[in-house]
């Protein structure tokens, strides 16, 4: 008698399978009906599930149904068209159907040759969006450089840093760690992965300058420049910067030529994050944000949050692979091959830090075949429409006011009232499920952060959300 097996049949795959995608479906066009932030209390998902795992297997549909009753009323919806905050985490069609093509494919893409076709797609996609954002020729595959898909950008930072530090001390911090005397820079306003970056990679926060901004929250250059003389002249070792193209607060953009050149006279490598903003340079009116990136040793952008690519999805570029494989490479007996030793292919896993890796150019490929260059330029101009619509009513409200400029799809906005009453407004507009913002602070200000975005929001979500917001304010007034 044959063994008994636990496995999922193949008939039985494909039905579930059919009733989850029929789940995720139905769960999009009724999005709109639940509270865009999660109303659940801490511990309650946790409490309402079994203390203990089943002995015995279960029928898939119970599993499915707790997902409904446990799992959805802690969901915050990030693929609500009223989800406006931070900056989102895009998914679409075409993207979750690559992604269920990579699980089920089920590749691990640590070397070219435990899977050609997941390196090379990877490869070939990269050199895409070289030609989509006319990116440096520098960071084509044909070139020194290249790209590779990393989780996200904090990654990035950290592989662009690890680069940094080992060109800075002939690869004599991998072989005796840093000496303490190791610097990066970035402005005051990045991103809070370059800090963590910095810690990681044992320079020490102490290690890490913030540079001052000027009145557009942009890095001051000259600022820089003083701030790496006066290390230089200290015997210590300046060898990273990191600029934004898009901050997360605001959307300011650092000056690239100018930090450029700074970076390259003294020789410091320059890292652009351009997280949220550098799909915007899909369209050539926008490609403007990337002035000066000629001066840049790496670069990255996120497809996952503006791109419709599900996370995750970072493209990560540098303009020479040597110094990032110099920095990460490592080559046990049990990783040699042919194809390796024959130095004729790529081997993604001397490009990020852990060893293994997803198929995520699948859904990336799948993502641009399906929409075409001009249908994603159709939907990044929308918004950037919509939010500059969205920036017309705020200046034309005498309650409210613009706290930075709007160049893209990122609007700072604040009641007139002060700090206090931003804050409640934020606070009601979010309990009441109807859409969700978050907050930053700029020059010491409590501000509002409308982030549009979102794959499916359209104009009557924005004026929808400005009714919302106006009628909050109002009874806040009161």
């Amino acid at each position: 008698m044959d063994a008994k097996s636990y496995h999922m049949t193949p008939d039985e795959f494909r039905r579930w399978g059919y009733a989850l995608v029929d789940w995720i479906a139905g769960y999009q066009e009724r999005i709109e009906s639940f509270p865009v932030l999660s109303q659940a209390a801490p511990g309650e998902m946790y409490g309402a599930l079994p203390a203990s795992p089943p002995a015995q297997g279960e029928p898939f549909d119970a599993i499915l149904a707790d997902v409904e009753r446990i799992i959805l009323p802690g969901i915050t919806h990030w693929q609500s068209p009223n989800f406006f905050a931070f900056f989102p985490a895009n998914a679409s069609g075409p993207a979750i159907l690559g992604d269920l093509l990579s699980s089920g494919l089920g590749v691990q893409g640590m070397l070219w040759a435990t899977s050609p076709a997941c390196t090379e797609l990877e490869t070939l996609m990269l050199d895409w969006l070289v030609e989509m954002l006319d990116l440096p020729g520098a960071f084509h595959s044909s070139s020194a450089g290249g790209g590779v898909i990393q989780d996200s950008a904090s990654s990035a930072a950290l592989c662009a840093l690890l680069a940094a530090r080992e060109r800075a001390t002939n690869l004599a911090s991998n072989r005796q760690g840093c000496d303490g005397k190791l610097l990066a820079y970035t402005s005051s306003q990045a991103h809070s992965s370059i800090e963590k970056a910095v810690k990681i990679a044992g320079l020490g926060s102490a290690n890490l300058r913030l540079i001052e901004v000027d009145e557009t929250f942009a890095m001051r250059p000259d600022r820089l420049a003083a701030a790496i003389d006066q290390d230089r002249q200290a015997g210590l070792t300046p060898c990273f910067v990191s600029a934004t193209v898009g901050t997360t607060s605001s959307s300011a953009l650092d000056p690239l030529s100018e930090i450029g050149q700074v970076c390259r006279d003294r020789g410091v490598w320059l890292h652009v994050d351009a997280a949220m903003a550098g799909t915007a340079a899909l369209c050539p009116e926008f490609r403007y944000i990337h002035h000066g990136l000629g001066f840049a040793n790496s670069y990255c952008f996120n497809p996952h949050k503006w791109m419709f690519t599900n996370f995750d999805c970072d493209a990560f570029y540098v303009a020479d692979r040597t110094a990032l494989v110099n920095a990460l490479s490592i080559l046990p007996e049990y990783l040699r091959n042919q194809a390796t030793q024959s130095g004729q292919v790529i081997d993604y896993r001397d490009w990020q830090i852990s060893l293994g890796r997803r198929f995520r150019a699948l859904k990336l490929w799948f993502v641009i075949r399906h929409y075409g260059v001009e249908g994603l330029r159709y939907h990044i101009r929308r918004h950037v429409e919509l939010a500059q619509q969205f920036a017309s009513w705020v200046e034309a409200d005498g309650r409210f006011e613009l706290v930075a400029p709007a160049p893209l799809n990122l609007v700072c906005f604040r009641h007139r009232g002060g700090d206090e009453i931003n804050q409640r407004l934020l606070d009601v507009l979010n309990r009441s499920g109807a859409l969700y913002l978050t907050h930053t602070r700029l020059a010491d200000q409590f501000t509002l952060r409308m982030s549009i975005a979102q794959t499916h929001t359209e104009l009557r979500h924005i004026e929808a959300a400005w009714a919302q917001i106006r009628t909050a304010a109002a009874t806040l007034e009161h």
